[in-house]
């Protein structure tokens, strides 16, 4: 496994030193997907990490992931990830991967727009980015040795709906996630989300401090049990603060997740890093002698 997490910190490190052109403003949410998709043959790379905060007298730990995302076409957008664990008084190993697609349902912007998630995940039991939060409460109760062995084949859906209201944008997600390794019945979840620039207009000058490079939000997301036993019993919900801030060839994100109930972490941290990578499928095209 030692080669997967080599892998994992390549691709981050590659994320922070690509050169490559300025990014659209950032969204500052780390769980709640907005309508924007990734614009067609753009590449961004992204490394994030979530760093958990444990109740009681449980390890706190650290689990980073790298993303490397592609638009399609204007209506698809595709995404893959790896993903580790390292816990406090205990290993650090590589915990799966996922592919995430993500579909614009209306193609011109309207008052709420639909955007339909697909995501296969091969993951092991040690797996706590806690992209999503879905059931019952994320539990790490057995050492990583033991987590890594238990490996789950899942699909995950996510139906998604923004809105721009003047500077504002606000977002609705509805989770559900099926184990094909375990009969578990299908798990829900939700992710709520309201984000706005601090600055509209563009500075004349060129500078890193300016109010329009930062942006300013507010996530709420938690599980909602499952099919089996629908609603909020031993389930997780957090309240997280959210920033981005624009830096010239990528943009940093940070947003401390707060629990609101007994089963959530009392806190999250979450930090990340992502490097857009404009007309890279032209690029590519150039490079085997074929037409973008």
């Amino acid at each position: 496994m030692k080669r997967w997490i080599r892998i994992l910190l390549t691709s981050s490190l590659i994320a922070m030193l690509m050169p490559g052109l300025a990014l659209a403003q950032e969204s500052p949410y780390f769980v709640t997907y907005d309508q924007h998709l990734e614009e067609p043959g753009n590449l961004e790379l992204a490394v994030t990490t979530t760093v958990g905060v444990p109740r009681n007298e449980q390890p706190g730990y650290w689990a980073p992931y790298s993303e490397i995302e592609y638009g399609v076409k204007a209506w698809w957008t595709s995404e893959f990830y790896l993903e580790a664990l390292s816990r406090r008084q205990d290993s650090t190993i590589f915990t799966g991967w996922r592919w995430e697609n993500r579909f614009r349902l209306i193609p011109r912007e309207h008052l709420i727009n639909p955007v339909l998630y697909l995501e296969y995940e091969r993951l092991n039991e040690a797996s706590s980015i806690q992209k999503e939060i879905v059931g019952e409460a994320h539990v790490l109760d057995e050492p990583n040795s033991e987590l890594r062995r238990e490996v789950a084949n899942e699909l995950e859906a996510k139906f998604i709906f923004g809105s721009n209201w003047r500077d504002w944008n606000i977002s609705e997600n509805f989770i559900l996630e099926k184990n094909f390794s375990e009969d578990e019945g299908v798990e829900f979840g939700y992710a709520f989300g309201l984000s706005r620039p601090l600055g509209t207009l563009a500075s004349s000058s060129d500078c890193a401090w300016c109010r329009e490079n930062f942006a300013v939000g507010i996530e709420m997301y938690g599980g909602l049990g499952s099919s089996r036993e629908f609603g909020l019993a031993d389930t997780a919900h957090y309240l997280a603060p959210a920033v981005s801030w624009q830096m010239g060839n990528g943009a940093l994100r940070f947003s401390p997740a707060f629990g609101l109930t007994h089963q959530s972490a009392p806190v999250l941290l979450r930090v990340g890093y992502s490097h857009e990578i404009h007309g890279f499928g032209k690029m590519i095209s150039a490079l085997f002698g074929r037409r973008p």
